[in-house]
């Protein structure tokens, strides 16, 4: 029993030598919305905060699962008919929010700069939708799907060794809602800036 400890900590301590692990947090800005056949929708301003972690396999390549909250969805204008038969546009903004797990695979291009690429499984917290000019949102957390899977794509610039600031868009590959007729995919524009230590 012993020599499987030692053998363990042996390989621990080698692949130390030989990669780096860094962990860190992140915030950012998002521009979110809706994809797909049929889809109109608008961007809606949103955020994410979360924590990530790098493990570089060379000095070129690495890969770096995160764990982030972000506020999602998407908004568009609805013709509503008021008292004097005036179609009149109203916005509605739908508030689609996730833990989302991407999975980044990371090319070092120079010492600074990372091409990153990996997938994204999100799991639905809250989702409910409001109508300007109404006060209660309602919600739609039950024809929401739970599960989301997406892809990501966009770069990290490396500021410090510790600092960095990430960009990435993130598209949707399954529907948000239930029904044959929702064909509405995710979509999210990230800008982050974060720290590893």
């Amino acid at each position: 029993m012993k020599k499987v400890f030692v053998l363990i900590a042996a390989a621990i301590v080698c692949m130390s030598a030989s990669a780096q692990v860094q962990f860190g947090g992140k915030v950012g800005f998002d521009l979110t919305n809706f994809w797909g056949s049929d889809v109109e929708h608008g961007m809606k301003p949103s955020y994410q905060v979360g924590l990530m972690m790098e493990y570089k396999m060379s000095p070129k390549f690495a890969i770096a699962p995160e764990v982030v909250f972000a506020s999602q969805g998407g908004k568009y204008k609805a013709l509503d008919l008021n008292f004097f038969n005036l179609d009149i546009e109203k916005t509605v903004t739908f508030n689609t929010n996730y833990i989302n797990i991407p999975v980044m695979l990371k090319y070092y291009v120079t010492p600074s700069f990372s091409v990153d690429l990996g997938p994204q499984l999100g799991v639905n917290v809250y989702s409910k939708y409001s109508i300007e000019g109404v006060d209660d949102a309602i919600d739609v957390k039950d024809n929401t799907k739970t599960v989301d899977f997406g892809v990501g794509l966009g770069g990290t610039y490396n500021l410090t060794n510790n600092a960095f600031v990430q960009a990435r868009y993130t598209m949707g590959m399954t529907k948000v809602f239930d029904g044959d007729h929702n064909k509405e995919k995710n979509g999210n524009i990230q800008v982050a800036f974060g720290m590893k230590f």
